[in-house]
């Protein structure tokens, strides 16, 4: 028979493996999230830059 003691010692053995789990999935989580930004951040800035490339050029054209 399992005493009280020990089937507490059980659960919290279990709530500390799960928080260790948890803290290890959102660290994951955080990086792919601070990838993905730094991608967006990165992209954007090729969009704009060939957008104002691109309205330049027709101004250029347009002007003369």
């Amino acid at each position: 028979m399992v005493t009280q003691s020990e089937e507490r010692s059980h659960w919290r053995a279990e709530v500390a493996l799960f928080r260790h789990d948890m803290h290890a999935g959102f660290a994951r989580l955080e990086t792919l999230i601070e990838k993905r930004s730094a991608d967006l951040i990165k992209w954007s800035f090729v969009f704009w830059v060939g957008a104002v490339a691109a309205i330049a050029m027709l101004a250029g054209v347009l002007g003369r």
